[in-house]
């Protein structure tokens, strides 16, 4: 059997996280049972909410337990096998970690899924075509719900998920605002994603000056707003809500490393009679088989052009999710193994 190096949480952050609250190490891939199968991951995903689970307090999921290996996506093939449906060669994804290697018990329902690499890329399968984009989808359509016309903004609009929630809300005949730091992402969501507008945070210090651009960009108003970072950029995004607007709560990265997130006018919720409602992916896997059909589609007829950032090597792991939280990633962060 394989050596497996593997990136443990070893300590857990104090503020911001820090590459040393990680350890590696090499261990000895253990001989499959019944039932079990071993995967060569190929690609793991680094998402924000790792950085929630390195903390440990009240959460909707679980603390990553210390001294054991990070948890996150991964996409690879299988090498061994000793269950009956699954064979060597198959392209799997799971959540195997930050290792080169897992054992599945590929019997569990979820634990390990089959896919198809003949038009889409065995990468987007942890993000347009995976996770990240069914994120985007059930924000938009099943808390959203937007109608043809309306106005749509979202945070992190580069990112796997913010790009995704573009070329879905595009298909449903939306105007979409994008939110992103730098010129440079924010041409690229417009120019390769399909934004019609998109703002660049970095040049906008307060609320009000954010606020202020949602004005020329979203003449309109706002109907629909999926969140991904909180803070002054919510507080900018409510001040421009129509009424009867909708909010999917999907992260407030702005409070991750433990900053409180005042909101400065949360009666707005209840001037402009919004819905607001937070969701956990993971807990609505019966819509992953149509989310994940349509944007297949996407990804496969060039429709949603998602760009990655990719780091080489499990070892580059840590930095690369450092980095991620501070927005250096172009897209979705992957890291090669």
């Amino acid at each position: 059997m394989p050596l497996n190096t593997q990136i443990l949480l070893d300590n857990r952050p104090v503020g911001e996280a820090v590459a040393s609250n990680f350890k590696r190490v090499a261990t000895e891939t253990p001989a499959l049972a019944d039932g079990q199968v071993l995967v060569r991951h190929h690609y793991l995903s680094l998402d924000p909410y790792m950085r929630g689970r390195m903390n440990d307090s009240k959460s909707y999921a679980a603390s990553q337990p210390l001294g054991e290996v990070m948890i996150g996506g991964t996409a690879g093939e299988v090498v061994e096998s000793r269950h009956p449906k699954f064979a060597v060669g198959d392209q799997v994804v799971g959540m195997g970690g930050w290792q080169q290697y897992s054992v599945v018990n590929a019997a569990e329902p979820g634990a390990l899924r089959k896919v198809d690499t003949s038009h889409i890329p065995l990468s987007a399968y942890l993000g347009a075509v995976g996770m990240p984009g069914v994120t985007a989808w059930y924000g938009l359509v099943k808390i959203i719900a937007p109608k043809a016309g309306e106005t749509l903004v979202v945070s992190a609009a580069t990112g796997a998920v913010g790009s995704a929630f573009a070329a879905l809300a595009k298909a449903r005949g939306c105007r979409v605002v994008g939110i992103a730091g730098g010129p440079d992402k924010c041409a690229y969501a417009v120019d390769e994603l399909g934004f019609d507008a998109c703002i660049d945070y970095k040049l906008h210090p307060t609320a009000l000056s954010l606020s202020k651009a949602l004005k020329g960009a979203c003449p309109n108003g706002i109907d629909g707003y999926f969140e991904n970072v909180g803070g002054i950029v919510l507080d900018a995004v409510l001040s421009r809500m129509n009424a009867f607007g909708r909010i999917a709560v999907c992260g407030m990265i702005a409070g991750y490393n433990g900053e409180p997130l005042p909101m400065a006018n949360p009666a707005l919720i209840l001037i402009n009679r919004l819905k607001v409602e937070g969701f956990i992916v993971s807990e609505h896997m019966e819509v992953w088989p149509e989310a994940l059909k349509e944007l297949g589609t996407l990804v496969a007829t060039g429709q949603l052009r998602a760009r990655e950032t990719i780091a080489q090597g499990i070892e580059s792991a840590p930095e690369a999710f450092l980095g991620l939280l501070k927005g250096k990633n172009f897209g979705k962060q992957l890291v090669k193994l």
